[in-house]
Protein backbone atom coordinates (compact mmCIF):
# COMPACT_ATOMS: atom_id res chain seq x y z
CA UNK A 1 0.00 0.00 0.00
CA UNK A 2 1.43 3.50 -0.61
CA UNK A 3 2.41 5.42 1.96
CA UNK A 4 0.67 8.87 1.72
CA UNK A 5 2.55 12.08 3.15
CA UNK A 6 0.81 14.89 4.48
CA UNK A 7 1.90 18.54 4.64
CA UNK A 8 3.05 19.30 8.51
CA UNK A 9 2.52 23.37 8.95
CA UNK A 10 0.75 24.47 12.33
CA UNK A 11 -1.08 27.28 11.85
CA UNK A 12 -0.41 26.91 7.97
CA UNK A 13 -3.03 28.24 5.26
CA UNK A 14 -4.05 25.08 2.95
CA UNK A 15 -5.78 24.17 -0.55
CA UNK A 16 -7.97 20.86 -0.59
CA UNK A 17 -10.28 19.44 -2.99
CA UNK A 18 -12.82 16.72 -2.05
CA UNK A 19 -14.41 14.34 -4.07
CA UNK A 20 -17.71 12.43 -3.88
CA UNK A 21 -16.95 8.92 -3.82
CA UNK A 22 -17.29 8.18 -7.96
CA UNK A 23 -17.74 12.00 -8.93
CA UNK A 24 -21.35 11.20 -8.11
CA UNK A 25 -23.31 14.45 -8.07
CA UNK A 26 -24.60 14.53 -4.79
CA UNK A 27 -23.31 17.83 -3.24
CA UNK A 28 -26.85 19.63 -4.84
CA UNK A 29 -30.44 20.83 -3.37
CA UNK A 30 -30.85 22.66 -0.07
CA UNK A 31 -31.33 19.68 1.96
CA UNK A 32 -27.86 17.98 0.99
CA UNK A 33 -26.51 21.32 1.25
CA UNK A 34 -27.54 22.31 4.66
CA UNK A 35 -26.38 18.89 5.97
CA UNK A 36 -22.56 19.76 4.48
CA UNK A 37 -23.07 23.16 6.50
CA UNK A 38 -23.80 21.83 9.65
CA UNK A 39 -21.19 19.09 9.21
CA UNK A 40 -18.72 21.67 8.60
CA UNK A 41 -19.85 23.70 11.66
CA UNK A 42 -20.23 20.66 13.93
CA UNK A 43 -16.50 19.89 13.08
CA UNK A 44 -15.65 23.49 14.04
CA UNK A 45 -16.88 23.83 17.03
CA UNK A 46 -14.82 20.70 18.50
CA UNK A 47 -12.04 21.32 15.86
CA UNK A 48 -11.53 25.13 15.23
CA UNK A 49 -9.94 26.15 11.84
CA UNK A 50 -11.32 29.13 9.61
CA UNK A 51 -12.29 28.88 5.93
CA UNK A 52 -11.02 31.52 3.85
CA UNK A 53 -12.72 30.24 0.82
CA UNK A 54 -15.46 27.78 -0.01
CA UNK A 55 -16.95 26.46 -3.31
CA UNK A 56 -19.04 23.47 -3.64
CA UNK A 57 -19.52 22.00 -6.70
CA UNK A 58 -22.50 18.27 -7.36
CA UNK A 59 -19.54 16.21 -7.51
CA UNK A 60 -16.13 17.70 -5.42
CA UNK A 61 -15.63 20.71 -3.09
CA UNK A 62 -12.35 23.22 -3.07
CA UNK A 63 -11.39 24.98 -0.18
CA UNK A 64 -8.85 27.10 1.82
CA UNK A 65 -8.86 26.61 5.29
CA UNK A 66 -6.43 28.86 7.73
CA UNK A 67 -5.45 26.34 10.91
CA UNK A 68 -5.36 27.40 14.60
CA UNK A 69 -1.29 27.79 15.45
CA UNK A 70 0.32 25.16 17.16
CA UNK A 71 -2.37 22.75 15.02
CA UNK A 72 -1.88 21.33 11.55
CA UNK A 73 -4.30 17.94 12.03
CA UNK A 74 -6.41 18.58 8.66
CA UNK A 75 -6.84 15.09 8.64
CA UNK A 76 -8.93 14.42 11.50
CA UNK A 77 -11.34 17.52 10.40
CA UNK A 78 -11.60 15.81 7.26
CA UNK A 79 -12.39 12.57 9.10
CA UNK A 80 -14.84 14.21 11.26
CA UNK A 81 -17.02 16.62 8.14
CA UNK A 82 -17.02 13.61 6.38
CA UNK A 83 -18.32 11.29 8.74
CA UNK A 84 -20.73 13.37 10.03
CA UNK A 85 -21.99 14.31 6.34
CA UNK A 86 -22.42 10.74 5.46
CA UNK A 87 -24.75 10.02 8.49
CA UNK A 88 -26.77 13.12 8.00
CA UNK A 89 -26.99 12.28 4.17
CA UNK A 90 -27.86 9.04 4.65
CA UNK A 91 -31.17 9.81 6.63
CA UNK A 92 -32.15 12.15 4.10
CA UNK A 93 -31.20 9.99 1.31
CA UNK A 94 -30.44 6.20 0.72
CA UNK A 95 -27.26 5.54 -1.62
CA UNK A 96 -28.53 4.21 -4.65
CA UNK A 97 -25.33 1.84 -4.70
CA UNK A 98 -24.00 -0.48 -1.93
CA UNK A 99 -20.51 -0.10 -0.71
CA UNK A 100 -17.88 -2.36 -1.86
CA UNK A 101 -16.44 -5.17 0.11
CA UNK A 102 -13.68 -3.12 0.87
CA UNK A 103 -15.73 -0.28 2.23
CA UNK A 104 -17.47 -2.45 4.07
CA UNK A 105 -14.34 -4.45 5.91
CA UNK A 106 -13.21 -0.25 6.78
CA UNK A 107 -17.30 0.37 7.97
CA UNK A 108 -17.35 3.07 5.17
CA UNK A 109 -20.57 3.83 3.30
CA UNK A 110 -20.10 4.80 -0.59
CA UNK A 111 -20.39 9.28 -0.20
CA UNK A 112 -16.87 10.24 -0.09
CA UNK A 113 -13.75 9.17 -1.80
CA UNK A 114 -10.93 8.21 0.60
CA UNK A 115 -8.64 10.29 0.03
CA UNK A 116 -8.64 14.04 -0.37
CA UNK A 117 -5.93 16.34 -1.85
CA UNK A 118 -4.47 19.51 0.00
CA UNK A 119 -1.45 21.76 -1.14
CA UNK A 120 0.59 23.85 1.72
CA UNK A 121 -0.22 27.64 0.58
CA UNK A 122 3.76 28.78 0.59
CA UNK A 123 3.31 32.53 0.32
CA UNK A 124 0.54 35.45 -0.94
CA UNK A 125 0.85 34.91 -4.55
CA UNK A 126 -0.13 31.01 -3.88
CA UNK A 127 -2.51 32.03 -1.71
CA UNK A 128 -4.10 34.48 -4.23
CA UNK A 129 -4.04 31.83 -6.95
CA UNK A 130 -5.82 29.43 -5.26
CA UNK A 131 -8.41 32.07 -3.78
CA UNK A 132 -9.08 33.06 -7.21
CA UNK A 133 -9.76 29.28 -7.99
CA UNK A 134 -12.07 28.69 -5.80
CA UNK A 135 -14.89 30.93 -6.88
CA UNK A 136 -13.96 30.28 -10.79
CA UNK A 137 -14.28 26.67 -10.77
CA UNK A 138 -18.10 26.65 -11.29
CA UNK A 139 -17.52 28.49 -14.26
CA UNK A 140 -14.65 26.58 -15.55
CA UNK A 141 -16.82 23.49 -15.36
CA UNK A 142 -19.77 24.48 -17.18
CA UNK A 143 -21.76 25.24 -14.23
CA UNK A 144 -22.42 28.86 -15.12
CA UNK A 145 -20.73 31.90 -17.40
CA UNK A 146 -19.54 33.73 -14.08
CA UNK A 147 -18.28 33.53 -10.65
CA UNK A 148 -21.69 35.67 -8.97
CA UNK A 149 -23.88 33.54 -10.80
CA UNK A 150 -22.71 30.35 -8.67
CA UNK A 151 -24.67 30.56 -5.29
CA UNK A 152 -22.36 28.07 -3.27
CA UNK A 153 -19.36 29.95 -2.73
CA UNK A 154 -18.21 32.32 -0.77
CA UNK A 155 -17.25 34.78 -3.50
CA UNK A 156 -20.45 36.38 -2.40
CA UNK A 157 -19.50 37.15 1.17
CA UNK A 158 -15.59 38.64 -0.20
CA UNK A 159 -17.64 40.40 -2.44
CA UNK A 160 -19.88 42.12 0.70
CA UNK A 161 -16.23 42.52 2.37
CA UNK A 162 -14.66 44.82 -0.89
CA UNK A 163 -12.08 41.88 -1.45
CA UNK A 164 -13.37 40.91 -4.80
CA UNK A 165 -15.70 43.22 -6.84
CA UNK A 166 -18.78 41.55 -8.22
CA UNK A 167 -17.78 41.72 -11.42
CA UNK A 168 -14.82 39.65 -11.39
CA UNK A 169 -13.91 37.65 -13.96
CA UNK A 170 -17.80 38.51 -15.30
CA UNK A 171 -18.83 38.01 -19.27
CA UNK A 172 -22.06 39.50 -18.49
CA UNK A 173 -22.88 41.55 -21.37
CA UNK A 174 -20.54 40.42 -23.63
CA UNK A 175 -17.71 41.63 -21.42
CA UNK A 176 -14.24 39.84 -21.39
CA UNK A 177 -12.05 39.42 -18.55
CA UNK A 178 -9.14 38.54 -17.54
CA UNK A 179 -8.89 34.94 -16.83
CA UNK A 180 -6.38 34.22 -14.44
CA UNK A 181 -4.00 31.43 -15.31
CA UNK A 182 -4.58 28.26 -12.90
CA UNK A 183 -2.10 25.70 -14.86
CA UNK A 184 -0.16 24.87 -12.04
CA UNK A 185 -3.04 24.16 -9.85
CA UNK A 186 -4.69 21.70 -12.37
CA UNK A 187 -1.11 20.29 -12.86
CA UNK A 188 -1.62 19.63 -8.96
CA UNK A 189 -5.24 18.85 -8.97
CA UNK A 190 -5.79 16.81 -12.22
CA UNK A 191 -8.44 18.80 -13.10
Amino acid sequence: MPEYRRAFAPGGVFFFTVVTHERRPILQGRNILGCLREAIEWTRRRHPFSIDAIVVLPDHLHCVWSMPPHDADFATRWRTIKGQFTRLFLRIRPLLTAPNESRVKRGEQAVWQRRFWEHLIRDERDYGNHMDYVPFNPVRHGHVRCPHDWPYSSFHRWVRQGVYRADWCCTCANRRPQIPDFTEIDERTGE
